[in-house]
């Protein structure tokens, strides 16, 4: 099953990354899958240093923040347990790994990751279909330059009423920007 979330990283110099990530997760979170594509900071950390946290979140504004690289600030964080890293506060749980397998032969690399120490911080707020579309319109967001431009348009399309009919101003805010996001990249294509 893919869980998304949010995945802490740093590299030697202490420096942090916060990435969205869908990790393929193994049973009751005793092993994540991560994918982050090569070539990205995530990526970078986690060959530098074979540790991070994945975060469940219920906030997706900070998923879809993040997905584009507008976080104006780095969440707080307090220092994990037992990996060098940190954990977001504003969490429902988290999962510290150390990367136990790297696989980089193809352009999103395979990392196998075992959970070494795992916390909770509140409940989970639940299910919401506004929440969902955000989150599917932060991973068309990191796809423009993938996906073909009518099947982006088309899928935006079909996410955006449901968060008309039940996003509060959270995932309002959240899916206008990522749409802004979307525009602003064909507008600069078709300029080009």
């Amino acid at each position: 099953m893919i869980v998304e979330g949010l995945l802490t990283s740093i590299n030697a110099a202490g420096q942090i990354n916060i990435a969205p990530m869908g990790p393929i997760v193994q049973g009751d979170f005793e092993s994540l899958l991560l994918r982050p594509f090569r070539g990205s900071t995530t990526h970078s950390n986690l060959i530098e240093t074979k540790t991070a946290v994945f975060h469940v979140v219920d906030r997706v504004d900070v998923i879809a923040r993040a997905a584009i690289s507008r976080l104006e600030k780095l969440p707080d964080t307090v220092a994990a347990t037992v990996v060098p890293g940190v954990v977001l506060t504003d969490c429902c749980r988290w999962f510290e790994v150390e990367i136990t397998d790297i696989d980089t032969t193809n352009e999103r690399s395979e990392m196998r990751a075992k959970v070494v120490h795992r916390g909770q911080l509140r409940p989970f707020f639940g299910l919401n279909r506004a929440r969902h579309a955000v989150i599917e319109a932060a991973i068309l967001a990191t796809r423009v330059h993938m996906l073909p431009r009518e099947q982006i348009e088309s899928a935006m399309q079909f996410l955006a009423p449901a968060v008309a009919k039940t996003g509060g101003p959270e995932e309002t805010s959240a899916f206008a920007m990522l749409h802004q996001h979307i525009d602003r990249y064909y507008v600069g294509e078709t300029s080009a």
